[in-house]
């Protein structure tokens, strides 16, 4: 192979690296707050992780006021908290929407800025 061919081929890949490093996309790092009772087993569910709760959050000053960080992209995401099993909304966040149980889900819009 001649080394004009190899020069293209070597363009052409780092275009293609380049491009793929462009469409990374820009992640958040987002707080969800949640204000209970000290000693409770509390979770995050939602749209960012298949409604699984397994984002444990912590209650580090056992003072009844359990957070979590989660890394997301930006965009809208539903979510609730699970406390001891029991699925609630979040009661400090006003921006909500019915969901397919009749229930409603929290909204989290995370800023792409």
């Amino acid at each position: 192979m001649n080394s004009r061919k190899k020069s293209v081929r070597a363009a052409v890949a780092a275009e293609k690296k380049a491009a793929v490093k462009k469409e990374k996309p820009a992640y958040r790092m987002v707080t969800l707050v949640y204000e209970g009772i000290p000693g409770r087993q509390v979770f995050a569910a939602g749209t960012f992780n298949g409604w699984k709760p397994e984002k444990a959050m912590r209650d580090k000053d056992n003072n009844g006021i359990y957070r979590c960080q989660i890394k997301l992209v930006p965009g809208e995401y539903q979510y609730k908290f699970v406390v001891d099993g029991n699925w609630c909304l979040d009661a400090a966040n006003p921006n909500f929407t019915p969901n397919e149980f009749g229930t409603l889900n929290s909204i989290l819009v995370v800023d792409g800025k």
